[in-house]
């Protein structure tokens, strides 16, 4: 398990060891909702599952386990887990959040997404 500490802002251009960049603003979110859990042993895990329609989707979700070949960053006190077979299609993704009238929640902005669909949360 590899840990580092990052500080990064809305336009971090560095990946952590995780290969994914965790925005201030999403990090600050992922916080409060963290607070809201009223647990102290949850991390934000980030995943690629097969499914969708272009045949692969991203998964973003709190998660108390630990699995082999697990890599996990540290964004100002926020920790992000990638399990070693997400890592490859998540390297140098940016997750931030976005508060719009159009969209709201946490978004993947992912270099190696080479195919999306309308949904917008599965890649190729």
């Amino acid at each position: 398990m590899t840990t580092e500490s990052h500080t990064e802002s809305t336009e971090a251009t560095t990946a952590a060891p995780t290969g994914v960049i965790l925005t201030d603003v999403a990090a600050g979110n992922v916080k409060r909702l963290l607070e809201q859990e009223g647990r102290d042993d949850l991390r934000l895990r980030i995943a690629v599952q097969p499914g969708g329609c272009s045949g692969l989707r991203y998964q973003l979700f709190f998660d108390e386990r630990s699995l082999d070949g697990d890599v996990v960053s540290d964004f100002d006190g926020v920790e992000v887990v990638v399990d070693r077979m997400s890592s490859p299609y998540l390297a140098g993704a940016t997750i931030d959040f976005a508060d719009r009238i159009d969209a709201q929640g946490f978004t993947i902005d992912n270099p190696n997404a080479q195919n999306s669909c309308a949904c917008g949360d599965s890649f190729h």
